[in-house]
This record gives structure tokens, C-alpha cells and sequence, in this order.
């Protein structure tokens, strides 16, 4: 199953709007809370320079992006671990996902409400967590009791179990997510069965005014200050801005982006900050049909590699041939890498790299 992603933040902060510009999926996107109920599906493009690069040596019919899950989630309140505002059904699917976009408010715009009346991206911030943190308490404190009883009847591994979620309880009950506890990949991975939401990592997205776009405003500082004190990472986005540039031609964004100060969208740079906070990386298939971006994740090997393509080519798998893309743009083609003794032959087990280029031998 792909990895997901899902957007959060209070009512009104603009998530659905940079929904619709990242997925492009005509989500409704209104001013009033709830308006998202059930979640929005998407999948989004994740921008790859290399494609092209990769296209000016290797002659093909189609350039495909490697593509991400995201899910619009309804807008959470005060009071969501306690079932205010449907809470508990919105806090299930954020337990769904693999990963968290949290949205900040950091705009002001007397036509669109917020929910306290005043734009304050940290106090909203801190009530998301705070919701959160909660559900996860109420989640901590049956597994305790559950681990517990399975150590009094000396199951293996419970006591272990128990220390690994009391550490958890005194991090959620002093305000800290869990995520800011530096656990082993054991541990780790006993908590991803227990599907904390705080464990998960997390994006903040600063939703900025038009004119802040490209600016490093006051309320963008601060949610920099907070994302760096809890473990995540930050991107400012103006919805509005990217929403009008998913409406123009090619040539008409590009003159747009110019009068703003950017570069490029930047949903490209969320795109690709989300694609590395689930922790994927890309490799590479180039043939006459298509030159493609596959996402995997980071760690993966070759025959996981060769399934993510198609389940025969993993079940059948004999071997790998393998190059790394800067050597295409060093060497100009797939024949004079052979020549330099740059391709080469890898088994089940090689852990693949970010920009290998790949073609998979494999029979069934």
C-alpha cells in the first residue's frame, strides 16, 4: 500500500485550498468549518529535474513523476480528543496516514473567519498538538494497562514493552510528542503498531500572505522557532497564490511567479519535502516507452526495488543492471558507461541509491 500523507490544521487555515492546488482534485474548499467531512484522496506529482535529464539522452514516448498520497483532513477544534466537532473521527484518520502536513494560519484576510477570531499561527498550532497529544494519553495509558497485565503473566518482551510506553507517557504528559524521543528501530517499530499520532513526522506549512510569498515574515519566523523545538521541518506556501497559478498556461505562471519573487510553485518544494519527510527516494527506468521515477524507500534493495515496478519482476527476479544518472549526463549514453565500466550487474540484496537508473532481469 502507498505511503500517505495527511493535511491538518483548525477550520479556515487554508488547507483544503492548497489540497486542491497539490492534488488538483476539486475538493470544496468553503469558509465555513467542516466543510471537509470525509477525507479528499489525491495523489500528487513530486517534481524530478532528473527526468529531463535523463530525457535528453534516452529517447522515449512518455516522462512519468513519481507520485505521493495525500488526504485532505477535516478541519480539527478544541475539545477534538473528546469528540467536539466529529474529533474522534477526524483524530482515526490522522492515525491512517504516515505522515502529517500541518497547516498554519499566517495570513490576515477579514473575509475569511477564524475559528478564535485572530490570526495567532501558534496558539493554532498549539491546539492541534495539544488535541493530539491528548488522543495519543487516552491511546498510552491502555497499552500501559495492557502490557502490564501480559507482564504479571511473564509473556516475553512485555516488560520491555512497558518501559518503551511509560517513556512515551512522560513525554505526552510533559507536552512533548513522541516523536522527540530518540528511540532504536526496534522500538520504533513497536510503536508504529500502536499508531501514535505524535510519533508521526511532520511538515509544518506556513500559509502566508500573498505579499510574504517569497519573504521571511514575522508569523513564518515563529512557526520556524516551534518546528525546530519539536522535531519538524517548515515550508511557507501562499494557498491563494498557488491555487491562481494551477489556473494559468506554462508561460503565464512562469511571468506570475517572477512578479511574486519565486522561482518555482511552491507546492513543488512541499511535494518534495514531503516525499523525503515518509522517507522515499527515487530510482530510475528509461526505454523507448516510457523514462520513469519510482518511489521507494530509503534502504530499499533490489528486489524490493523490482517490485515496486510489477510483482513478477520481484517473484522472478535474476539480477540488476545498474548506473547512477550522473553518469549518463558525464558520458551522454548507456553504451559509453558500459565502455567506462560504469554499469553495473548487482544481485537481490543491493540497497539501491538515490538516481540509479535501473533495468531489472528477472523470469517467471
Amino acid at each position: 500500500m502507498p505511503l500517505e500523507a495527511g493535511i491538518v490544521g483548525l477550520p479556515n487555515v487554508g488547507k483544503s485550498t492548497l489540497f486542491n492546488a497539490l492534488a488538483a482534485a476539486g475538493a470544496e474548499a468553503s469558509n465555513y468549518p467542516f466543510c471537509t467531512i470525509e477525507p479528499n484522496i489525491g495523489v500528487v506529482s513530486v517534481p524530478d529535474p532528473r527526468l529531463e535529464q535523463i530525457h535528453q539522452f534516452i529517447e522515449t514516448k512518455e516522462v512519468i513523476h513519481a507520485t505521493l498520497r495525500l488526504a485532505d483532513i477535516a478541519g480539527l477544534v478544541k475539545g477534538a480528543s473528546e469528540g467536539e466537532g466529529l474529533g474522534n473521527k477526524f483524530l482515526a484518520q490522522i492515525r491512517d496516514v504516515d505522515a502529517i502536513l500541518h497547516i498554519a494560519r499566517c495570513f490576515e484576510d477579514p473575509d475569511v473567519t477564524h475559528v478564535d477570531g485572530s490570526v495567532d499561527p501558534i496558539r493554532d498550532i498549539e491546539v492541534i498538538e495539544t488535541e493530539l497529544l491528548l488522543s495519543d494519553l487516552q491511546v498510552i495509558e491502555g497499552a500501559v494497562d495492557r502490557a502490564q497485565r501480559q507482564a504479571r503473566t511473564d509473556e516475553p518482551d512485555a516488560k520491555a514493552r512497558v518501559a518503551l510506553l511509560e517513556r512515551c507517557q512522560q513525554a505526552v504528559e510533559a507536552g512533548r510528542p513522541v516523536r522527540s524521543i530518540d528511540f532504536g528501530p526496534e522500538d520504533a517499530l513497536q510503536l508504529k503498531g500502536i499508531g501514535l499520532i505524535t510519533a508521526k513526522r511532520v511538515l509544518y506549512i506556513a500559509n502566508v500572505d500573498e505579499a510574504d510569498a517569497a519573504t521571511d515574515c514575522p508569523h513564518l519566523q515563529a512557526v520556524r522557532q516551534h518546528a525546530e523545538a519539536t522535531g519538524g521541518r517548515v515550508e511557507a506556501v501562499s494557498a491563494r497564490i498557488e491555487s491562481e497559478l494551477m489556473e494559468l498556461d506554462l508561460d503565464d505562471r512562469d511571468e506570475m511567479l517572477e512578479s511574486v519573487g519565486l522561482t518555482e510553485p511552491a507546492l513543488a518544494k512541499v511535494a518534495r519535502a514531503t516525499y523525503q519527510l515518509l522517507g522515499l527516494q527515487s530510482f530510475f527506468t528509461a526505454g523507448p516507452e516510457a523514462i520513469r521515477a519510482w518511489p521507494i524507500p530509503i534502504g530499499a534493495t533490489a528486489l524490493e526495488a523490482a517490485g515496486q515496478i510489477h510483482t513478477d519482476m520481484q517473484r522472478g527476479f535474476i539480477k540488476a543492471e545498474v548506473y547512477n544518472v550522473d553518469d549518463l549526463i558525464e558520458l551522454k549514453s548507456e553504451a559509453a558507461i558500459k565502455a567506462a565500466g560504469r554499469m553495473r550487474m548487482e544481485g537481490k540484496s543491493y540497497v539501491m541509491h538515490n538516481s540509479d537508473l535501473a533495468f531489472f532481469h528477472f523470469n517467471v
